[in-house]
């Protein structure tokens, strides 16, 4: 079973034992996220969001991204400046997708 789900203004496919990055959520490693926003599980689009479905996931790290620099060069003007930044990520991992068999079997 796979779901679409939304966070940071994202949207990411995920299925059970699956781990992904995503922008930074509260919490500390080891803590239990209840993402409520699903988008579409298996056979089912919701519109916007699928009624009764979660996908239950896992804090496994919080941490910052590579650097990215940032070049900005003016050419004859002796001028250029550069910047870095680095993003903090959640990595979470996908436990299990519940959905709500009620809300399901009425659909069908």
């Amino acid at each position: 079973m796979f779901a679409v789900i939304e966070t940071g203004g994202k949207q990411y496919s995920v299925s059970e034992k699956d781990e992904i990055k995503v922008e930074k959520l509260p919490g500390k490693c080891g803590d239990v996220v209840k993402i409520k926003e699903v988008l579409m599980v298996t056979g089912f689009i919701g519109m916007p969001f699928v009624e009764g479905a979660i996908v239950v996931t896992k804090i496994v790290k919080q941490g910052r991204d590579r650097k990215v620099i940032a070049f900005k060069k003016r050419r004859r003007k002796n001028s250029r400046r550069t910047i870095g930044h680095r993003q903090h990520y959640t990595l979470l991992k996908i436990s299990e997708i519940l959905i709500d068999d009620k809300n399901f079997s009425e659909r069908e």
